[in-house]
C-alpha cells in the first residue's frame, strides 16, 4: 500500500471530488450569445437559440418553465420574462439543439449558470424548439454587449455623460454642443480633469451624446473664465474643486470605444484622498459637431458632404425610431444587407457615425428589426474603429459562410437630446400609446400647452407625431377624439394646417399655418394618434414584374367581371360588347411583407364585401395603381386593384401561412411572407388599349391611399422603364422607389439586345 503525507491526500481528496463533480452545467456563456429568432418574432420574443463553438443552435423545451424563460431575458437586456412557448412554435430551428433539461433557479443572470444535460446531449427534436417571450421593457442601462471591464476604485461602471454649456451662446443651441464634460457615477454628476485629455476622449464622449466627430475647442479662452472664477473667494465651484469627490481624476480612451465605460477611468488618484485629484487643472470642456438632421436650418453642410448625402451608401430601414434598423449597403447599384456573423458595437458605432448619428447603443443579431429583400452584401464586418464608412472596414462577401436573411444585422445609435420629446404629450387613450395630441408652442411670446387641428391631419403626420413621442410608428391617425378627454386648460387648438413629409423630427419641425385656423374648431375634433413599436412594410419584387410582362389582346366576352369591378379603361363603356377586345400589359407581382408586424386590412370582417363574380371578399378597396405615365409624369393608362383577396400566397422555410382568404378566412399578409398575383388572374393589367407606340413609364404603388400603417413608405412604389413598338411591349430597369435609381438611358447595346427579345 503506497502512503501519502496528510496533504497530499487532502488534495488527491479533492481532485477526486472535483473530477465526479456533475457535469450538467454547460461551458461559459462568456463569449456566446443567446438571440431570440423566428417567424413573426420581434425583439423581445422568438425561438431560443445559443450561439456555441461558432455556431447558433436551439434549446429544447424539456422542463423549461417560466424561471429558465427569466434568466434568458434578462441575459437579452430585458427585465423580466412574460412567458414561454413550447413546441416550436417561433419554427423550427435548424443545426445542433445545444442544451436540454435546462434547469434555473430563476435568479441566474445568465444560462451559463443554469443546470442543463451538457452542450450538445439531447434527445429532443426541431419540433421541441423552445420560445421566450420577455416584457419589452429594457433593464436601465443596457447595452447590448455589456461592458465588461472593471472601473472605478469598487469596478463600478460609469453611467452616463452630458455636457453643461458656460457660454451663452452654448445654451441657447438645441442640442448643447460644447460644455463641460460631467460624467455619472455612483449616482452623482462629477466633472472630469482636464489634465491629460486627449481627443481620442472627445470622440468617445460625443459619439455617446449622439454626434458623429467633435470639433477643437478654444482652450484658452475657457482656461480664463475658470481662473476668474477661481480668484472668487465666494465661488461654490472653488469650494467644490477641492473635494476628491468633484472629480474624475483621469480618462484614457482609444476613440474606438462606443461608451466611456469601455474607457480606462481612474476615478481618484492612486494614493487616494491625501492627494487631490486634479491639482491646477480645470474641467474639461470639449465640442461636439452634430450630423446633418440635427443641424439648425441655417447651418447647411459643405460641398462635399451634400454630395455625400445625395449619394448613401449605407442605410437604416424598419427602425421605430429615429437612429435605428436594418443596416442596409449600396454595392453594385443594389441595395443589401448586412449579415450578423461578427457584428459588434464597433462596427455598428461606423455605421452610425456615417449616419451623422453617435456611437452604437446597441448592436442587434437575428434579423430583430426585421428581414431584407434581395443580396446579402456583406459578412464578418471587422472595423477596428477609426473607419469614416463600412466599405473602409474589412469584411467577407455575404454569400461565403452560408448567411440568410434571418441574420440581417441591425444597429441602435445614440441621438443627440433635441427636447422634442417634453413639446408633445397624448391625453385621455386607453393606454400610453393612444390619445389627443397635445403640443406646446410659443403663443404670444409665452410657451403653452394645446391641441391640434385635425384637418389635413393623416398617417403621416401622425408617425411624426409617434417618433416625436419615442413610441414608435403610428398605426392610426384619429381625427374624431369626442371620446377622448384631454388634459383641463390644453383644449385650445394652438396648431393647424400641419403637413408633414415624414422625415421631420417633431411635429415643430412640419410646415403649419401662421395665425391658427381650424374649420373645425376645438373639442371633438382634435388630432389624435395610436401609436406601435412595430409595423408591416411591403415591398413589390421589381425584377419579377420586369421577367414576366407581355401583351394580350383579350376578348370581351371573358373581361364582364373584370369590366364590373372597374379594371378597365373608360372608354371600354362604349364598345360593342361582348364582341372586340382589349389590349393588356400583363405581369405578376410579388409582395413582400418585411416589416416586423403582420399586414392587417385597416376594416374588420364586417366591413368587407363579397363580390359575387369572383367569387371572394375584398377587404381594401383600393390595394395597388397600376399606371402608364409619359416620361414627364402624365398618366395615359392606369389599372388598379379595386379591392382583393389578401392572404400568404408563400413563406419562406420553416415559416407557416397564417392567412388565407378560403371559406371567409383571415386575410392579411405575415411577417417574412408574400403575397403573390399571377399575370394570368383579372385585374392584374394595364389596360393600354387606347395608347399609342413610344417610351413610357409604368408604375406601381401598393398601399397607394396609406390606409394601413407602415414602416417605410418609400419603398411603396415600383417603376420601369417601358418601350411600346404598337406590337411589343419591353420593362426594363425596373426599381422600387427607395433603390438606387440608374440612369434612365440605356447604352445602344442595351438597347439592341432589348430590341432582339420580345418579353
Amino acid at each position: 500500500m503506497m502512503w501519502f503525507p496528510p496533504a497530499t491526500l487532502s488534495l488527491l481528496l479533492l481532485l477526486l471530488l472535483l473530477g465526479q463533480a456533475p457535469r450538467s452545467r454547460p461551458q461559459s456563456l462568456g463569449s456566446t450569445k443567446i438571440r431570440l429568432v423566428g417567424p413573426g418574432s420581434r425583439p423581445e420574443e422568438g425561438r431560443l437559440e445559443v450561439l456555441y463553438q461558432g455556431q447558433w443552435g436551439t434549446v429544447c423545451d424539456d422542463s423549461f418553465a417560466l424561471q429558465e424563460a427569466t434568466v434568458a431575458c434578462r441575459q437579452l437586456g430585458f427585465e423580466a420574462a412574460l412567458t414561454w412557448a413550447h413546441s416550436a412554435k417561433y419554427g423550427p430551428g435548424e443545426g445542433p439543439i445545444w442544451l436540454d433539461n435546462v434547469r434555473c433557479a430563476g435568479t441566474e443572470s445568465n444560462l451559463d449558470q443554469c443546470g442543463s444535460n451538457g452542450w450538445g446531449v439531447s434527445d429532443c427534436s426541431h419540433s421541441e424548439d423552445v420560445g421566450v417571450v420577455c416584457h419589452p421593457q429594457r433593464q436601465r442601462g443596457y447595452l447590448s454587449e455589456r461592458v465588461s471591464n472593471a472601473l472605478g476604485p469598487q469596478g463600478r461602471q460609469l453611467e452616463e455623460v452630458r455636457l453643461k454649456p458656460i457660454l451663452a451662446s452654448a445654451k441657447r443651441r438645441s442640442p448643447v454642443t460644447e460644455g463641460a464634460v460631467e460624467v455619472r457615477y455612483e449616482g452623482h454628476w462629477r466633472q472630469v480633469c482636464d489634465q491629460g485629455w486627449t481627443r481620442n476622449n472627445t470622440r468617445v464622449v460625443c459619439g455617446m451624446l449622439g454626434f458623429p466627430s467633435e470639433a477643437p475647442v478654444d482652450s484658452h479662452y475657457y482656461r480664463k473664465i475658470w481662473d476668474s472664477k477661481m480668484k472668487d473667494a465666494k465661488s461654490r465651484l472653488k469650494s467644490l474643486t477641492q473635494k476628491n469627490s468633484f472629480w474624475i481624476h483621469r480618462v484614457n480612451c482609444l476613440g474606438k470605444e462606443p461608451h466611456i465605460a469601455n474607457c480606462q477611468v481612474q476615478v481618484a488618484p492612486a494614493r487616494g484622498k491625501r492627494q487631490p485629484a486634479c491639482p491646477g487643472g480645470m474641467h474639461t470642456v470639449v465640442s461636439c459637431v452634430a450630423g446633418p438632421r440635427f443641424r439648425p436650418p441655417k447651418a447647411k453642410p459643405g460641398r462635399k458632404e451634400s454630395r455625400a448625402e445625395q449619394e448613401p451608401r449605407v442605410r437604416l430601414r424598419s427602425g421605430a425610431q429615429v437612429g435605428e434598423g436594418r443596416v442596409e449597403v449600396l454595392m453594385n447599384r443594389q441595395w443589401g444587407t448586412v449579415c450578423d456573423h461578427g457584428w459588434n458595437l464597433i462596427s455598428a458605432s461606423i455605421v452610425c457615425r456615417q449616419l451623422g448619428f453617435g456611437s452604437a447603443r446597441e448592436a442587434l443579431f437575428g434579423a430583430q428589426l426585421g428581414q431584407g429583400l434581395g443580396p446579402i452584401h456583406l459578412s464578418e464586418v471587422r472595423c477596428r474603429g477609426y473607419e469614416r464608412t463600412l466599405s473602409e472596414c474589412p469584411s467577407l462577401e455575404g454569400s461565403q459562410n452560408g448567411c440568410r436573411h434571418e441574420n440581417d444585422a441591425a444597429v441602435r445609435c445614440h441621438v443627440p437630446n433635441m427636447g422634442f420629446r417634453n413639446q408633445v404629450r397624448l391625453a385621455g387613450g386607453r393606454s400610453p400609446e393612444e390619445g389627443v395630441v397635445e403640443v406646446q408652442v410659443e403663443v404670444n411670446g409665452v410657451r403653452r400647452w394645446g391641441a391640434v387641428c385635425s384637418d389635413h391631419w393623416g398617417l403621416t403626420e401622425a408617425m411624426v407625431a409617434c417618433r416625436q413621442l419615442g413610441l414608435g410608428f403610428a398605426s392610426h391617425a384619429i381625427k374624431d377624439t369626442w371620446y377622448w378627454q384631454g388634459t383641463p386648460g390644453a383644449g385650445e387648438v394652438v396648431m393647424s394646417g400641419v403637413r408633414c413629409s415624414g422625415t421631420e423630427l417633431a411635429l415643430q419641425q412640419c410646415q403649419r399655418h401662421g395665425p391658427v385656423h381650424c374649420s373645425h374648431g376645438t373639442g371633438r375634433f382634435s388630432a389624435g394618434v395610436s401609436c406601435t413599436d412595430s409595423a408591416p412594410d411591403l415591398v413589390m419584387n421589381a425584377q419579377l414584374v420586369q421577367e414576366t410582362a407581355y401583351l394580350e389582346d383579350r376578348p370581351l366576352s371573358q373581361l364582364y367581371c373584370a369590366h364590373e369591378e372597374n379594371c378597365l379603361s373608360q372608354s371600354a363603356d362604349h364598345m360593342d360588347w361582348p364582341y372586340g377586345h382589349r389590349r393588356l400589359l400583363r405581369f405578376s407581382s410579388q409582395i413582400y411583407n418585411l416589416g416586423r408586424a403582420d399586414f392587417r386590412p385597416k376594416t374588420g370582417r364586417h366591413s368587407w364585401i363579397w363580390h359575387q363574380c369572383h367569387r371572394h371578399y375584398h377587404s381594401i378597396e383600393v390595394f395597388t395603381h397600376y399606371d402608364l405615365l409619359t416620361l414627364n409624369g402624365s398618366k395615359v393608362a392606369e389599372g388598379h386593384k379595386a379591392s382583393f383577396c389578401l392572404e400568404d400566397t408563400n413563406c419562406p422555410t420553416g415559416l407557416q401561412r397564417r392567412y388565407a382568404c378560403a371559406n371567409f378566412g383571415e386575410q392579411g399578409v405575415t411577417v417574412g411572407c408574400w403575397d403573390t398575383y399571377r399575370h394570368d388572374i383579372d385585374c392584374q393589367w394595364v389596360d393600354i388599349t387606347d395608347v399609342g407606340p413610344g417610351d413610357y413609364i409604368f408604375q406601381v404603388v401598393v398601399n397607394p391611399k396609406y390606409e394601413v400603417a407602415e414602416s417605410d413608405f418609400s419603398n411603396n412604389m415600383m417603376q420601369c422603364r417601358c418601350k411600346y413598338d404598337g406590337h411589343r411591349v419591353w420593362l426594363h430597369n425596373c426599381h422600387t422607389g427607395d433603390s438606387y435609381r440608374a440612369n434612365a438611358e440605356l447604352s445602344l447595346e442595351e438597347q439592341q439586345r432589348l430590341r432582339n427579345n420580345l418579353i
